[in-house]
């Protein structure tokens, strides 16, 4: 249920209502808004009447909270989540714009590719370093290695990088280096892992599942935020469909939906969705005109010789020139995508 305060509650009559829900076996969640407060009282339990509630002092209203997925509502938190990235912020009026190699090959490879996107404007740096193949045969990524590489390119760009996890084990040496955890496809129904992310204060960059619904999504995301951690990012990867034309199918629907039921920031990867360098373009600049927040792509400074996605990976020039077009089009939206912030260093 959701319960919210009066525009002159006190904290006193703030920490009155919170202690009443703890005592009725639900969890409180605050959310702070513009004169006021919100109450999102979450779990098993069940109230069968809102009139306790309703008369504690400092308290306006209460109403049951209609969707499953409770704290990714917009009935709990009406206003867009916006929070900072290291150098930029994400959910507002700014477009963020991430980008690097599928896989960290080598140092050259991703020190090459940092300077390139950064140039060209992106915010922060994709780059794998475990990971999740189809086939056990191939490239499984550098592990510590290529987080070491990330941490000198972030050094160099002052690029925060944005890295998937794939299992629990590899949370302890990830935290050492990573700013974004990113949850693929594949694992965000991997509960225990999401379960474990909840309970970091990292931002989390969740993948929609291959074939997995909006409300899917939005319960996996619950998973994170039920842990305490605020900082989720939804991503559009495309589903797997009939169509075979293209590597998936791309939901530009899913960007105004998710848009209108949670307020929590929605990015696009055109990359994955298309799985063809000749169609990444358009249709990031249809995710950037369907209200996405960003747009997270994959830029390999030789594709030819990828270790990974090479296919559906554009040159550093071809982003430069996705990027100048997707400015024009995020001011036709009334937006910018975000400002580089940081200086670069010596060393390249």
């Amino acid at each position: 249920m959701i319960i919210v305060m009066k525009s002159n509650y006190t904290p006193q009559q703030l920490e009155g209502v919170v202690s009443v829900v703890k005592s009725r076996g639900l969890t409180p969640h605050i959310t702070y808004g513009v004169g006021t407060a919100i109450v999102a009282a979450v779990g098993e339990f069940h109230v069968p009447s809102l009139d306790e509630f309703e008369v504690l002092d400092g308290v306006e209203s209460v109403k049951r909270i209609s969707q499953p997925y409770k704290l990714g509502s917009r009935q709990v938190h009406p206003e867009n989540s916006v929070f900072p990235i290291d150098g930029f912020t994400i959910g507002g009026d700014d477009i963020a714009l991430i980008a690097g190699p599928c896989s960290v090959e080598s140092r050259s490879q991703i020190l090459e590719t940092a300077h390139a996107v950064r140039e060209a404007g992106a915010n922060a740096l994709r780059g794998g370093v475990f990971k999740p193949r189809t086939s056990p045969y191939s490239f499984q990524g550098l592990g510590e290695e290529g987080l070491e590489y990330l941490a000198e390119a972030r050094e160099q760009t002052g690029m925060p990088m944005v890295v998937e996890i794939m299992s629990q084990t590899q949370l302890d040496v990830m935290l050492k280096y990573v700013d974004v955890f990113q949850v693929g496809a594949r694992n965000m129904q991997n509960f225990n892992l999401l379960r474990a992310l909840g309970e970091t204060r990292k931002t989390i960059l969740l993948k929609r599942g291959l074939s997995a619904t909006i409300e899917e999504l939005l319960m996996s995301a619950e998973y994170i935020l039920a842990g305490g951690n605020t900082q989720v990012i939804l991503c559009e990867r495309g589903i797997r469909t009939f169509e075979t034309a293209t590597r998936n199918t791309t939901d530009i629907n899913a960007i105004p939906v998710l848009k209108q039921l949670t307020h929590l920031p929605v990015v696009l990867d055109p990359s994955h969705a298309t799985g063809h360098v000749d169609f990444v373009a358009a249709i990031a600049r249809a995710g950037i005109a369907a209200g996405a927040d960003g747009l997270i792509v994959e830029v390999h400074p030789e594709p030819s010789k990828a270790v990974s996605d090479g296919k559906q990976s554009l040159k550093p020039e071809a982003f430069a020139a996705m990027v100048k077009q997707v400015k024009a089009i995020a001011e036709v939206m009334g937006r910018r995508v975000a400002p580089i912030k940081k200086p670069v260093t010596a060393g390249w």
